[in-house]
């Protein structure tokens, strides 16, 4: 199975090669957006390293369909005790695998999993990829978002128009930006104790 991420599947290597890019200084930061819109709002507790709440503000508008799963997921618990997998920083915190990344089990394989519902088709726009946007992670083909999701610690304008925007942080960046990271020869897996998302919950 190919690993769920904001690249493309199975790109270990490719990872590898842009985590060395953003830490070559390529990557320009821009200020995370306060303002709140009508919601739903995914209210995460984080766990770990980082300990605080962090509130995203969904925005249907932009992708009805992904946001109406991960509202959908969020509600049933099943975001509850699932780990921030793949963290890279100066770029992005990646959780959502509640197939395989979910804490005090064998994460291994997270990244790879997905939900048991069905994968999403693309809702792609105009909104780029700046820091505090939330896109929802996929494999090669742009039909294949599922349950995972990623957070930008800052602007990465090559993901623009590519991957599908379901919101932004409207408090708790500062949570974010203290997630444990990853390993750098490992695209940024976090293969020791990984930060947690302990409970996710909505907020209309």
């Amino acid at each position: 199975m190919s690993d769920r991420i904001f690249l493309t599947g199975g790109a270990a290597a490719l990872a590898s090669v842009l985590v060395a890019w953003w830490l070559f200084g390529q990557l320009s930061q821009s200020s995370v957006s306060n303002a709140d819109g009508p919601g739903p709002n995914l209210v995460i507790e984080v766990a770990g390293q980082a300990n605080g709440t962090v509130v995203i503000d969904l925005q249907p508008e932009l992708a009805p369909r992904n946001v109406a799963q991960v509202v959908e997921l969020a509600k049933g618990g099943l975001y509850n005790g699932v780990v921030f997998h793949r963290v890279i920083d100066g770029f992005m915190a990646q959780t959502g695998d509640v197939q395989y990344g979910r804490s005090g089990g064998d994460i291994s394989k997270a990244g790879m999993g997905n939900s048991d519902r069905p994968d999403l088709p693309a809702e792609f726009s105009k909104v780029p990829f700046e820091r505090g946007v939330v896109g929802m992670a996929r494999t090669n083909s742009p039909d294949s978002a599922n349950s995972q999701f990623f957070i930008m610690f800052g602007s990465a304008p090559h993901l623009n128009g590519e991957y599908t925007v379901i919101g932004h942080v409207i408090s708790g960046m500062d949570v974010v930006d203290k997630i444990k990271r990853g390993e750098v020869n490992l695209g940024g897996a976090v293969t020791d104790t990984p930060d947690v998302m302990a409970r996710v919950s909505v907020e209309q």
